[in-house]
């Protein structure tokens, strides 16, 4: 579990194959103090299971689901990418619960300064429109954020500059893709209303069956 808050960046140094998916190696701007292998860490906000650590450096193996389902499928030797090691229940949550389980891949269509602030504009597929809401989380790239301004296909945030100094928003251009994850609130709570609905119209269409003719004709009661 991470909350969105990036703790700096990493550049990757390495990308080998690893069975059907990859083996890939970084390098941090900071020491990863008690970081061993078996540990989650948030890779751009995909969560990644650390195999190998050593100072600032660590590894990590990419099944071909992630390859195929974020951008770290595309990513080369020199990238940077946002880092965030996994939350401490003592932890302050400064931003929002974010699984590091990627959601869908958006797409930057805007960007634009405006006074002290960088507004981004993000378009995201169609499935993911419905888990948005307007002063609403998102995480983008790993980045906790506040959704500005729904607009048909996708949402607006503001970054301040620290977040754009800190994070890999800061240079990212129009056109670059980006990793989308939605407040994972929203799909518990569409989850648990399809299913209630589903019961629900079970329970209908089963009492809709049974009448004085059926107990009749089954034996609950005599004619």
């Amino acid at each position: 579990m991470f909350t969105g808050i990036i703790e700096g960046q990493a550049r990757v140094s390495r990308i080998q194959p690893w069975g059907s998916g990859r083996r890939i190696s970084f390098e941090a701007d900071f020491l990863l103090e008690d970081t061993r292998p078996g540990e989650s860490i948030a890779v751009d906000g995909v969560c990644l299971t650390v195999t190998m650590a050593s100072g600032m450096r660590f590894a990590a193996d990419l099944s071909p689901e992630t390859l195929s389902k974020t951008t770290l499928g595309s990513i080369k030797i020199g990238d940077r990418i946002n880092l965030e090691r996994a939350l401490r229940f003592s932890d302050r949550l400064g931003g929002h619960l974010v699984a590091g389980h990627v959601d869908g891949i958006g797409r930057i269509v805007r960007k634009e300064v405006l006074e002290n602030f960088v507004l981004i504009q993000v378009s995201v597929p169609e499935s993911l429109d419905r888990y948005l809401i307007e002063k609403g989380s998102v995480a983008v790239d790993g980045v906790s954020l506040t959704i500005n301004d729904l607009m048909p296909g996708g949402f607006s945030v503001s970054v301040i500059p620290h977040t754009a100094k800190l994070t890999t928003l800061g240079f990212k251009k129009v056109g670059d893709p980006v990793n989308i994850e939605t407040d994972m609130i929203g799909k518990y709570v569409e989850r648990f209303l399809s299913r209630n609905s589903m019961a629900e119209q079970t329970r209908s269409s089963v009492q809709s069956t049974i009448d004085i003719q059926f107990l009749e004709k089954t034996g609950f009661i005599k004619p």
